[in-house]
């Protein structure tokens, strides 16, 4: 597949080609409409030995072992992993809180590189992609297509959407566990500025519609560090109160709360087993995804 020739400030070739050699894998068994590199919930055509089972009428006579008749008398059929193609779903936190970045990128930028190259690399591919960008509702909500042309809405969505409005990203995820009717990789990429009780209860909805689910959760080195010195006005980007306050004064209790909330939302996607990726937006987004595709080959080659 050809790279786009309109240039995209989230587009970086160099990137793409680097990726390229990874392959995006599910963690869990995926239904889909061709033959593809995922794992099925369903026994089919594959080079990957599953399990025996006991011939019945109409079986297919080319797939007898008939090492194992010779050994046992009986007819055993060997059965074979199916290997299908994956539906991902990207979900874009657009709320106003991603549009802070204090390295010269933005959360929300940070988040369109992500969607960007995983939406190239899954199509490249052969798999479906699909894109919801989402704030205090959806506010676009792309079906998943495997069509190379696809790209070019995808890409469009992300470059015209704008950072505001309120967090409804736990609402939001649970209508998306209803209407992605196919198991799917839902891949959550926001800043995550929700109650990490409420998180649980959407991942237990998602897993329990058997979505693979994965967290990009981004945040800004300041957000981590805290490391103001003067008397500064905090803005809520997300239509709240300002807050005029001394940083020194209230450090010690800022670090506090951010190391509950952090550890709470830890004790959450272990629980529901999420693949959780925490990102501060200095890190180089073509390690971060590097690192994601080479842990969730090896998942596939450890199974």
């Amino acid at each position: 597949m050809t790279l786009e020739r309109k240039q995209r400030s989230f587009v970086d070739p160099l990137v793409l080609a680097q990726l390229g050699a990874l392959p995006l894998m599910s963690r869990k068994p995926m239904l889909g409409s061709v033959s593809g590199r995922h794992s099925s919930p369903h026994r089919g055509a594959s080079v990957e030995f599953a399990e025996y089972r006991k011939y019945v009428p109409g079986d297919d006579l080319r797939r007898l072992d008939w090492r194992a008749y010779g050994r046992s008398d009986r007819f055993y059929i060997k059965e074979f992993e199916a290997d299908t193609n994956l539906r991902m779903v990207l979900v874009v936190d657009t709320s106003g809180s991603m549009d802070f970045g204090s390295v010269g990128v933005t959360k929300l930028e940070y988040a369109r590189r992500i969607s960007a190259a995983l939406s190239y690399l899954a199509i490249q591919q052969g798999d479906a992609v699909g894109l919801a960008c989402v704030a205090d509702g959806i506010v676009h909500n792309i079906p998943p297509r495997r069509n190379p042309a696809h790209l070019t809405t995808l890409y469009d969505t992300l470059e015209a959407v704008l950072p505001q409005g309120e967090t409804g990203l736990v609402a939001i995820l649970h209508e998306l566990a209803e209407t992605v009717r196919q198991r799917a990789l839902v891949i959550v990429i926001s800043d995550l500025f929700v109650e990490p009780e409420s998180l649980r209860e959407c991942f237990e909805h998602l897993r329990f519609r058997k979505h693979d689910v994965t967290a990009f959760h981004l945040l800004d080195p300041e957000e981590l560090a805290f490391a103001f010195q003067r008397p500064t006005r905090f803005l809520d980007m997300e239509g709240g109160t300002a807050v005029f306050a001394d940083p020194v004064e209230i450090a010690e209790r800022y670090h506090t709360a951010l190391s509950e909330y952090l550890e709470a939302l830890r004790k959450v996607v272990l629980e529901t087993a999420v693949d959780y990726r925490r990102i501060s937006i200095d890190s180089p987004y073509a390690q971060e995804l590097t690192n994601f595709l080479v842990d969730r080959a090896y998942h596939r080659s450890a199974r």
